[in-house]
């Protein structure tokens, strides 16, 4: 019997935008390349010994994306919304009990209200960020809907966030990990599969080319945590670069195999 649970772990897509370097990158490729951005939210399922769905097994949602509405006002155009893709994977989002928020950002904590029996998993940096000082400048500010924050807030009082501070555990296989760099309170998710450790590093890394080359990318709280989060997230991925899942890099959806013939270009096994 395996010691670590095992998740088979799948990157499901709801949006695309198309971005030039000087757009995201703080100091942008002379050539001036098309560094298309897809927004996908993850989820991870706990496996049996046969490497099938484990009866009971609680699968665990790795941030929530936006909804048309918000895409709408940000020129983002959403294809479906993320809850629903959920579904076409085999996953309630109303029965859901645990969501990790890598990060309060519009894109990663929208949709919130789909989830109503999930806890929401969050780093104490993150909710002083998001609710402090920070936010008094719009360079901050801008990446944030404050219904969001709001419902985040309205949750807390509710008993609906699990909050941590650094590294933790989700449940045997699955943990969170403080960052930091993008915002104050980033968090990556680490999962156990069958091919060892993956690590979704969520914004921590938004193309390759940020763990890869150690680039910048243009929303950034902190320069230096964001480049000793590189390292973190190759140490958590035990050395293996290849095992660490950018959140934003369209070549996700190439690099991986469809996780059904039938959602091909929406969501892909990175397990």
């Amino acid at each position: 019997m395996r010691s670590t649970p095992i998740y088979e772990v799948h990157a499901v897509k709801y949006a695309h935008l198309p971005r030039k370097a000087w757009e995201v990158q703080i100091t942008p490729d002379p050539h001036d390349a098309d560094f298309p951005m897809d927004y996908f939210v993850w989820v991870a399922i706990p496996l049996d010994e046969a490497g099938n769905r484990a009866i009971g097994g609680k699968p665990v949602v790795i941030d929530t994306g936006f909804n048309a509405q918000v895409g709408k006002q940000r020129g983002r155009e959403v294809k479906r919304n993320p809850a629903d893709l959920l579904n076409d994977l085999g996953i309630d989002p109303r029965e859901v009990e645990d969501v990790i928020v890598t990060h309060l950002h519009y894109d990663h904590v929208g949709n919130w209200d789909k989830f109503p029996k999930a806890r929401f998993h969050l780093q104490d940096k993150e909710m002083q960020f998001a609710t402090g000082r920070h936010m008094c400048h719009d360079p901050f500010r801008h990446a944030f809907e404050v219904e969001d924050i709001v419902g985040m807030v309205r949750a807390v009082y509710g008993k609906r966030v699990v909050f941590h501070d650094g590294d933790d555990e989700i449940q045997p296989g699955i943990s969170v990990h403080l960052i930091g760099g993008h915002t104050m309170g980033i968090q990556s998710v680490r999962v156990m599969t069958r091919n060892g450790w993956l690590v979704l590093a969520s914004d921590a890394s938004h193309y390759y080319w940020g763990i890869r080359d150690k680039k910048l990318f243009s929303i950034v709280y902190s320069v230096a945590d964001m480049l000793a989060g590189y390292d973190k997230l190759t140490k958590l991925a035990d050395g293996h670069v290849d095992m660490v899942v950018p959140g934003h890099d369209a070549e996700v959806m190439t690099k991986y195999p469809a996780s059904r013939d039938d959602m091909k270009g929406i969501a892909v096994r990175l397990d």
